[in-house]
């Protein structure tokens, strides 16, 4: 059985792959341009990653985040460079993510604008806390994480977090793929616990 991919418009505005000056550009191999354009191409899970800050919560939308081990369970996810979210996770030691539904592409852009604060990022959500972070209700499936380890690698860091608690629901991920959110259009089967 193939599983097809049905995209829908994405909302958010377009936006230059790289600004004038970026020091990607300085890099050796191809220019940041086509590096991005290779990685649009890869088509992943959407997730809001959240921490708890000094001001209280953060969270931003994160297309790559992947497993890493079932034993023990790690996940890995690749934070901007520079983001308050990633300052929270580091210093609180823990951070949840959150794979997103099919229908909650507005929850992923509100939490991808650069232009949000936090409150308005979690406005009108459904959160509550578990070890400490806010977890986001009505997602798909979330993992609160333990921080292992933080390392840079270009213009993000890879975020290695040990699974603390996890709860998995019923229903299709939203998907990114090609700068664009889409969906699974066969039937996805019911989670197993």
């Amino acid at each position: 059985m193939t599983t097809r991919l049905r995209l829908v418009p994405d909302r958010a505005s377009g936006r230059s792959a790289t600004p004038p000056g970026d020091p990607l550009d300085e890099e050796p191999g191809p220019d940041a341009t086509r590096c991005l354009a290779l990685y649009a191409k890869l088509a992943a899970g959407v997730t809001v990653v959240t921490a708890r800050g000094p001001d209280g919560p953060l969270g931003m939308t994160v297309s790559a985040v992947t497993s890493l081990s079932a034993r023990p369970p790690l996940l890995l996810a690749c934070l901007r460079d520079g983001s308050r979210t990633l300052a929270a996770v580091r210093a609180g030691r823990t951070f949840a993510v959150h794979l997103l539904r099919a229908e909650q592409q507005d929850l992923a852009g509100r939490f991808a604008s650069p232009a949000a604060t936090a409150a308005e990022r979690f406005a009108g959500t459904d959160t509550r806390q578990v070890l400490g972070v806010p977890v986001l209700a009505g997602s798909l499936a979330w993992s609160v994480c333990l921080t292992e380890d933080v390392r840079r690698y270009g213009d993000h860091h890879l975020v290695v977090g040990r699974v603390a608690a996890v709860h998995v629901g019923a229903g299709r991920p939203l998907l990114w793929h090609d700068r664009r959110f889409g969906t699974l259009t066969d039937p996805v089967p019911d989670a197993a616990g």
